[in-house]
């Protein structure tokens, strides 16, 4: 995964100054493949960027949000062990296919083998929209996969097989076993349904790509990898990057499969006694 991750990172920066002259000109129907290339690969560079800069233009709305994905994910954090505790007894319950499932999806090698296969795809037919899509599904990956990596090294936080508590920490350790918050599984998995999922209207079929894309996050819970604390933050990560730059893409391709306005809405619920997400729509 780090070697992934570094390659990635030099071919952004080795195209970056061949990307700055044509950054701001779509390209028409009828221009070559290479341009439509050139010209998206300035889009996922730019969507990565202007990802990672959002923070400093929250406003009052954007802060009330985050600090209630951070109260939220301190109550689940009081209860790690408990909950995390309850995931791994049920893992001999769970068919085998399931949690394979959970883990191969969740892996960066075949979470990009996908995205990669959506943007080739529209490429290959020259479809704006399917390009757009694939934009959004490396770009949201990236951005939140380089996000994972950092947090999993600066936290040090231990995993829950490593045999020390929740409570556990050893900042910028090389031991896999302290790399446990957030959960990269729930991040990419939940990344591409969720960024799939808008190409849906039906909020059922939104409903189950998000169903589909929880389960690697889960399966993680299963196999004592992962705090119940590490998935959720994990999700909101997910949710928040692909957010900042599909509205990023609107304003670099004609094709907008999210032009209505949004019907649905995210919303974190605390009560006592009461802890959930809700999505209405």
């Amino acid at each position: 995964m780090k070697r992934f991750v570094f390659i990635t990172v030099i071919m952004f920066l080795g195209t970056l100054s061949g990307l700055h002259a044509q950054y701001n000109n779509a390209p028409s129907k009828d221009a070559t493949r290479w341009q439509m290339l050139k010209y998206d690969t300035g889009s996922i560079f730019g969507g990565i960027i202007h990802s990672y800069s959002r923070p400093f233009h929250w406003e009052k709305k954007q802060w009330l949000q985050f600090g209630g994905v951070a109260a939220g994910a301190s109550i689940l954090y009081i209860f790690d062990d408990q909950t995390t505790q309850y995931f791994i007894d049920q893992a001999d319950d769970v068919p085998q296919v399931v949690r394979d499932y959970g883990w191969y999806y969740g892996s960066p090698q075949n979470n990009y083998m996908i995205t990669a296969g959506v943007y080739a795809t529209g490429l290959a037919l020259k479809n704006e929209k399917l390009r757009r899509t694939g934009v959004l599904l490396i770009a949201s990956a990236s951005a939140a996969g380089l996000l994972q990596q950092a947090s999993k090294y600066a936290f040090g936080r231990a995993r829950p097989r490593s045999g020390d508590d929740k409570n556990t920490f050893y900042p910028f350790s090389t031991n896999k076993d302290y790399h446990s918050f957030p959960s990269g599984h729930a991040i990419l998995a939940f990344t591409n349904a969720y960024a799939i999922a808008k190409q849906f209207k039906s909020p059922w079929v939104k409903g189950g790509l998000y169903a589909v894309g929880l389960v690697p996050g889960v399966s993680r819970l299963w196999e004592g990898a992962h705090w119940l604390s590490d998935v959720v933050v994990g999700v909101a990560i997910s949710i928040a990057t692909v957010e900042a730059i599909d509205k990023y893409l609107d304003s670099r391709y004609d094709q907008k499969y999210n032009q209505r306005q949004k019907k649905y809405t995210w919303n974190l619920q605390f009560a006592p006694g009461q802890l959930g997400v809700s999505v209405n729509f």
